[in-house]
């Protein structure tokens, strides 16, 4: 999941380089890049590349590592970065998100659907020179299927699957249990047996201590150095072609100003902010000279999530959370008494959509609004109402239970994220109205409480893919932890008969038209239920550097994320300034430089009903 993205996150996942110098002495000058041993004018990066020869991309990022292990690997950053090391079986398509191939150039189902025969590459090539075959796919999925600890990350993916076999090093074979819509859709990267295989504790083992990694993706992981950069060497034997950067370096910025002021100085290429520039950060970046800040529709939703309850699979309560919000009157409530036109306006300044459904706008066909008489649009006065039939009556200035204890939350806030914070003033101060206490928790690390349920609410938000069975899944049954306290897939620990049918049925539809009818009734029971409230859909707002980059795939092409994306197409394809090569070597994916940038990903799972095991991340950090 992507941040920013729940408890956190996708989508999220990173790496980055420099680049070729040419002399531009004016636009040094103006970036106000000076560096020892550096010829006046000539940016940093610039002179660093001349030096060594090669052209590297250099991307600030503010998320942490949280493991290079595609088996453990959940935020963002960390995903991303898998998307540059290993292929996965399928791709999609930066113009318009359908399959295309990945390390398998076809796949078919049998005439029920429950088997699936995938044909792999013959021209893919693990870095360290040996094959990559069916055999490697089999055993990762294989691995997943029956090691706990390597289906942490992706589990979900493989828990309907019912055998996996490799009849030849060309072809693999996945026999289903149940009917499952998203076999072109398994976001699994593939990894080498004949390395993974020496694996002794897939749960401990996080793949960043023996450099350079063996993979068979675009680029190839040469160093890694915690809360500092990942590195990332073109691998020139890539089967789609060679990256046109010869390094990419993802560089960590804890403080999102600094990283701005370093694309100001040429020190990085790219700044993908925190999830997204503020605006504050965009407007002052538009009127500098060589660089580009590109905005497009959101693939995100920022959401406050309720905790109801938690609880382990087998029915166990555990930790602190209040019971009024037990109450859909009460959960009810708090949403009629938020003012998102104010939010979008005040907050994001209008780089946002007001929100509705859990699916964001940019998916038509999953989108759904609610109905006029069912909306929960801004009314302070039914949310007093409601509040009054639940039995919170106001005494004075605050709401009292039958208890006779005030009604007093708790939201989880990240510590690092100025939208939290803001929006945070306000629900103090519209739910105070109400006579509702709010206590704003602001911490470097909100996992610890949220996996502990001692919570209330929580800023919630996830980075949507094409397919949306991941982001409905993460709300089952099946999700929810084993034991108390323990990492799961679960978003909020909402458990429902209702909503677990709907999404088994969903995920064994092939019919789109009826699928999405059935995902927008899904929608409707997450809207109506109250545990989560999307209160927007925000703008992607990226940045990077024209005399850096001369061309980057966006993804969507029309206008869409540089960051985060549902593949490799923008490190990929990224062309150095001083290149005079435009083109991508792949007719599939455009390398022309499009305005608009969408926030980051979400890995979308196949697996549903059958217990997702994602582990849980920080909401701005989930893919």
């Amino acid at each position: 999941m992507v941040r920013r993205v729940p408890p956190f996150s996708p989508q999220p996942r990173s790496r980055l380089r420099v680049l070729l110098a040419s002399g531009a002495a004016a636009l040094a000058l103006a970036a106000g890049s000076v560096v020892p041993g550096a010829p006046l004018g000539v940016a940093p990066q610039q002179a660093q590349a001349a030096d060594s020869g090669t052209s590297t991309l250099t991307v600030a990022v503010s998320q942490s590592v949280d493991s290079l292990s595609p088996f453990l690997a959940q935020k963002l950053l960390s995903t991303s970065i898998n998307r540059l090391m290993y292929d996965y079986l399928t791709n999609y398509d930066p113009k318009d998100n359908h399959a295309v191939p990945g390390l398998a150039t076809k796949w078919e189902p049998s005439a029920d659907k429950l088997t699936w025969t995938y044909t792999i590459r013959s021209d893919s090539t693990w870095s360290d020179g040996q094959q990559a075959t069916a055999e490697d796919a089999a055993w990762t999925f294989n691995k997943m299927m029956t090691d706990e600890a390597a289906a942490q990350a992706n589990g979900n993916f493989v828990a309907n699957f019912k055998k996996v076999t490799a009849p030849s090093p060309t072809q693999l074979v996945i026999e289903l249990k149940e009917p499952q819509a998203t076999m072109a859709a398994l976001d699994v990267p593939i990894v080498p047996k004949h390395v993974w295989e020496k694996v002794a504790d897939f749960s401990k083992f996080n793949n960043d201590t023996d450099f350079p990694v063996v993979g068979n993706g675009p680029f190839v992981l040469t160093d890694y150095k915690v809360d500092q950069y990942v590195k990332l060497k073109a691998n020139k034997d890539f089967w789609r072609g060679a990256p046109k950067f010869d390094e990419v370096v993802f560089k960590t910025y804890k403080d999102q100003d600094a990283a701005v002021a370093a694309l100001r100085k040429g020190e990085v290429s790219f700044v993908a902010g925190s999830p997204a520039l503020t605006p504050a950060q965009a407007a002052s970046l538009k009127g500098d000279k060589n660089i580009k800040v590109n905005e497009g529709p959101g693939r995100r939703f920022f959401a406050l999530a309720v905790n109801p309850g938690a609880q382990t699979k087998d029915g166990k309560k555990f930790g602190n959370g209040n019971e009024a919000l037990l109450d859909q009157k009460v959960r009810q409530a708090l949403f009629l008494s938020i003012d998102r036109k104010t939010i979008i306006d005040k907050v994001f300044q209008g780089h946002a959509v007001e929100g509705q459904g859990y699916i964001p706008p940019r998916y038509e066909t999953y989108f759904w609004q609610p109905s006029a008489d069912q909306s929960l649009a801004y009314d302070p006065d039914k949310a007093a109402q409601l509040l009054d039939d639940a039995g919170y009556k106001l005494k004075g200035t605050q709401r009292v239970g039958k208890d006779g204890k005030p009604l007093d939350l708790r939201i989880l806030c990240h510590a690092t994220d100025p939208n939290d914070k803001a929006i945070g003033k306000y629900l103090k101060e519209w739910w105070g109205k109400l006579g509702v206490g709010l206590k704003v928790e602001c911490l470097d690390d909100v996992s610890v409480p949220w996996v502990a349920g001692e919570y209330d609410l929580a800023f919630d938000g996830w980075s949507v893919n094409p397919d949306p069975d991941f982001v409905l899944g993460i709300h089952t049954c099946g999700s929810l932890p084993t034991k108390a306290g323990a990492s799961a897939g679960t978003d909020n620990f909402i458990c429902d008969k209702t909503y677990d049918e709907l999404y088994a049925k969903q995920l064994a539809e092939y019919d789109t038209t009826k699928r999405a009818d059935l995902v927008k009734q899904m929608q409707s029971w997450m809207y109506d239920s109250g545990y989560m409230n999307v209160i927007a859909y925000p703008n992607a707002v990226e940045a990077y550097r024209t005399d850096q980059i001369k061309s980057i795939t966006t993804m969507p092409e029309a206008a869409g994320n540089i960051y985060g994306q549902d593949g490799y197409w923008s490190w990929w394809s990224a062309v150095p300034a001083g290149s005079g090569d435009a083109d991508s070597s792949d007719g599939s994916s455009s390398t022309g430089v499009v305005i608009g940038i969408v926030a980051a990903v979400v890995v979308l799972a196949g697996g549903g009903l059958f217990i997702a095991r994602r582990r849980r991340t920080t909401a701005d950090d989930r893919e």
